[in-house]
């Protein structure tokens, strides 16, 4: 049976995870909460944090703050100051290859590289989602009426895909064969990079503001819907001409965070209510992993093993799930 142990985050939990297999939560008043053996705060950011992403490999945990700073933080507590950019209102922030990180405010994005060198990106129209390719150094942009791909250490010029409507998150599938965005409308769009063919994922009665790929990318689990939307990502096609999967159905509350487990195909999903199921694939099995509580899911995230899951929540509840 599923053990939950509470954690008192005391604020709005932007993002849960693990660092080296120590379970954090970076929090919405600036500090990150570490929860191995006693609970250690590190007050990263002077005031609001923005956002929270972790480095490729793992070991670092990236982090954007109302102050300006763009700042990594490693298992130990230890911070350092990778971009500051005063007065910028800064809450896109993308990991990538080779310690790269990317970040983006108003029409311009950056990407920091390993040895401290700067890249800038300049758009017609304010960016909406920043992602980097899994192979090679490029970025896709989510933007209005599309995204762009740049090649952030070669020149020429970028690609160019075109779809009307502004688009907002931005991701790769592990493969990197398709680039999905959400968009401002209740939908998903995405490129099938091979052909350019246009991929459109619609029906959702809210926003999708979370989004998880599938063990081996089978599957791109969503919220924005009082079931998880879990479209199938396998055969030649993507999801066209597939239905998707419908998992946790809830007729009073909508899912607003997925988080699929790292080896099975299996989903974590959290509700407006704090509700938190585990549901199987293959048949909608359940799981009862957390009742309601006080406020939207916010951040999920499994350990490397897929035994613990880190939750938080917008009213500062948070927990470690153990299945063991």
């Amino acid at each position: 049976m599923p053990t939950l142990a509470p954690v008192d985050a005391d604020a709005f939990v932007i993002r849960a995870g693990f660092l080296k297999d120590i379970p954090f939560f970076a929090l919405g008043d600036g500090s990150v909460l570490f929860t191995e053996g006693s609970e250690r705060r590190v007050q990263v950011h002077k005031s609001g944090l923005l956002a929270a992403e972790l480095t490729q490999d793992g070991k670092g945990l990236v982090t954007s703050g109302d102050d300006g700073l763009i700042r990594r933080t490693n298992a130990d507590g230890e911070a350092e100051t990778l971009a500051e950019r005063p007065r910028k209102w800064i809450d896109l922030i993308a990991c990538g290859p080779s310690d790269a990180v990317a970040f983006a405010s108003g029409r311009t994005a950056w990407v920091r590289l390993k040895d401290g060198t700067e890249k800038e990106f300049a758009h017609e129209r304010a960016v909406g989602g920043l992602a980097f390719a899994p192979k090679g150094m490029k970025l896709a942009v989510g933007r209005y009426d599309g995204a762009t791909i740049w090649w952030v250490t070669a020149q020429g010029k970028p690609q160019e895909l075109s779809w009307k409507g502004a688009h907002l998150a931005t991701c790769y599938s592990p493969d990197g064969k398709y680039l999905v965005t959400s968009m401002q409308e209740n939908a998903l769009h995405g490129w099938r990079l091979s052909d350019m063919q246009d991929m459109r994922m619609t029906g959702y009665p809210s926003k999708v503001k979370s989004w998880s790929w599938s063990v081996k990318g089978r599957y791109l689990a969503t919220s924005g819907a009082n079931a998880a939307i879990v479209w199938p990502f396998f055969g030649k096609t993507g999801p066209m001409g597939q239905n998707p999967l419908q998992l946790g159905a809830r007729g009073d509350s909508l899912v607003t965070y997925v988080a699929c487990h790292p080896k099975e195909e299996v989903a974590a999903i959290g509700y407006q209510d704090g509700m938190i199921l585990m549901c199987r694939f293959e048949d909608n099995a359940e799981v009862l992993l957390r009742r309601s509580g006080k406020g939207p899911v916010s951040s999920m995230a499994w350990d490397d093993q897929g035994v613990r899951l880190v939750f938080g929540t917008e009213e500062g509840e948070a927990g470690i799930v153990s299945l063991q």
